[in-house]
């Protein structure tokens, strides 16, 4: 099993930026992919960003050019560069990554504990 940890999260004015990690640990044979997802009070969770084996990255349309998602795979850690910060953007933010365990297994998703992010007017 993978265990991911957030940390970067706080409390930020309107226009300002936060750096989000995700260090996971753990075996697992390879990566497939790893994303980052937000929950607001009251709202469901909803994908933010994703990047691939591949480096291919999609972006929800609310933070296009806003944010950037990139990786570390000596590190085993990802990043979430958001910018340009708005108060909708407040939430708990939560690191998933979809990996192989072993080769020729099935894939595996770990989350990890979510982190918070607000932002203020």
């Amino acid at each position: 099993q993978v265990q991911l940890v957030e940390s970067g999260g706080g409390l930020v004015q309107a226009g300002g930026s936060l750096r989000l990690s995700c260090a996971a640990s753990g075996s697992f044979f390879s990566i497939n992919s790893m994303g980052w997802y937000r929950q607001a009070p009251g709202e469901q969770r909803e994908q933010v960003a994703t990047i691939t084996i591949d480096n291919t990255t999609n972006y929800a349309d609310t933070v296009k050019g806003r944010f950037t998602i990139s990786r570390d795979n000596a590190k085993n850690t990802g990043y979430l560069q958001m910018n340009s910060l708005t108060p909708e953007d407040t939430a708990v933010y939560y690191c998933n990554l979809v990996y192989f365990p072993r080769y020729f297994s099935r894939p595996f998703t770990s989350w990890g504990q979510g982190t918070q992010v607000t932002v203020s007017s």
